[in-house]
């Protein structure tokens, strides 16, 4: 084989090698960076993974927003109309934030099934909910013959 083959041979297979290095780092990026989205019925069954961020959602339980001490610490209940999980947020709550209110928060379990949330999210208006709630709200109707 000649040196200028043998050059470009090499060439090409660093440059094969760097390509490969750099797809392998962007999918591990990734992979770290993806966030799941459970709901309450999720979570309660043990769906959800521990000491892993995640998001849940569902509706603010009416009467369960309680602010334990003078902090900004605030304690919720949701819901998906089947199940219902402790929230626990310390930081200023949106705006739109209520009970009956559809939410997404951030966060991840305690030891004690509490899910602590980073962050909560709100929706914008009456007519908006985010689509992984509104689809783990969605339950069957009982009919009138039940």
């Amino acid at each position: 084989m000649k040196p200028v083959r043998k050059q470009r041979l090499i060439l090409i297979l660093l440059m094969l090698a760097g390509i490969g290095a750099a797809v392998a780092f962007a999918l591990q990026a990734f992979n770290e960076n993806l966030m799941y989205f459970f709901s309450t019925s999720d979570v309660v069954a043990g769906k959800a993974p521990k000491n892993t961020l995640f998001r849940l959602g569902g509706m603010v339980v009416d009467g369960s927003v309680e602010r334990p001490g003078d902090g900004l610490m605030v304690r919720f209940k949701l819901t998906d109309f089947e199940q219902q999980v402790t929230v626990e947020y310390t930081g200023i709550l949106p705006d739109l934030f209520r009970e009956g209110q559809g939410i997404v928060a951030k966060g991840r379990l305690n030891p004690q099934m509490v899910f602590v949330a980073e962050e909560v999210l709100a929706k914008h208006d009456e007519n908006y909910m985010p689509p992984e709630v509104a689809d783990s709200l969605k339950k069957p109707q009982p009919t009138a013959a039940e």
